[in-house]
């Protein structure tokens, strides 16, 4: 399969506008765990979606405190040099050990920076990061001058091909830039959290920062077979199953939006998922979206996303059902560039 691809802002790199997330990867017993995994078939996903061209995987050191990163590395490993794949991780979140389902805490300094970057690249066994991103705004009072300073030695180094930032605003964005240039944020970003559209993405497009966007399908809402029986059966350690998103009111809403794509989708003989991420892609600036999967058969049933081109019809149907419904916060009509 032919998979488009796009220049990830002035980085260098160009990556397919969906890359494989390896949240779910990390399993359970932490803290945002989803759960159970089995390593050998997110090893088998990712192996899928990189036959189907998938250039790039995303990870970060919290996945399962580390756990994540071990599976993506075998997985990479395992392949031919020639067909393996970019590897996106994150840092600065730091977890203790003998309380591995505590709340990380965001700290964001010159050590974590650094550390993070060394335990990272022993974990995926690697000599160097493609991308790299502070995961979290610190929440310690330290100011972010002196970690993004790290970061940037980090890429002179050569440890570090990019570098970047997941869930900054436009202030702490600009402080970043002021040091040395962002190459890429990681928002969230989906049909039922929009709020980026308006906020992060006007100041990515004036700096040349690449985009790409977490949570496309919204941690599996935005897909044909989600509902509220699923919701009642998930294992108690999956961290969705106790979020507003995914109970009443908000889960109805959510499901009524999710419902009006169904005929979308007939329309383009694909899946509500790749519908979901179409419409995320399809925003101007925009370079990607990261879509999570724990086999074979989830990635089959994204992988088509990138080429549904959304006609102006689509696009006018979506909005009208992301007012109707209510559903999530923010811009409701995809700008057209």
């Amino acid at each position: 399969m032919s998979l488009p691809r796009r220049p990830l802002g002035s980085s260098g790199l160009e990556i397919t506008t969906v890359g494989f997330g390896s949240w779910a990867v990390g399993g359970g017993g932490w803290a945002f765990g989803w759960g159970p995994q089995d390593d050998d078939r997110s090893i088998d996903a990712i192996h899928r979606a990189v036959d189907l061209g998938v250039n790039w995987v995303d990870t970060a050191a919290i996945y399962g405190l580390g756990h994540a990163e071990e599976v993506v590395g075998r997985a990479v490993r395992a392949l031919p040099a020639a067909d393996r794949p970019l590897i996106f991780t994150k840092c600065g979140l730091v977890w203790d050990d003998a309380r591995p389902l505590a709340p990380s805490k965001a700290i964001v300094t010159p050590e974590t920076v650094r550390n993070g970057a060394e335990a990272s690249l022993r974990r995926l066994g690697v000599d160097y990061l493609d991308l790299f991103q502070i995961h979290w705004p610190d929440a310690q009072g330290n100011p972010i001058e002196p970690a993004w300073a790290e970061m940037l030695k980090l890429r002179d180094e050569g440890l570090a091909m990019a570098i970047g930032v997941s869930n900054f605003d436009p202030e702490l964005l600009a402080r970043c830039e002021a040091l040395g240039h962002v190459d890429s944020l990681q928002p969230p970003f989906s049909l039922i959290s929009r709020r980026m559209a308006s906020r992060e993405l006007p100041w990515t497009a004036d700096h040349n920062t690449g985009v790409i966007c977490y949570s496309p399908m919204e941690s599996g809402i935005l897909t044909d077979s989600f509902s509220a029986e699923r919701v009642a059966a998930m294992d108690e350690g999956d961290w969705r199953k106790h979020e507003d998103t995914f109970n009443e009111p908000e889960l109805g809403r959510n499901l009524s939006l999710r419902d009006a794509l169904r005929p979308i989708a007939k329309r383009h003989g694909t899946t509500v998922a790749a519908v979901a991420i179409a419409w995320v892609v399809a925003w101007p600036g925009v370079t990607a979206a990261i879509v999570g999967a724990r086999s074979r058969q989830q990635v089959d049933g994204w992988i088509g996303a990138p080429n549904v081109e959304l006609t102006a019809v689509d696009i006018e149907e979506i909005a009208v059902a992301v007012e109707s419904t209510g559903a999530g916060e923010g811009p409701a009509y995809l700008r057209r560039a």
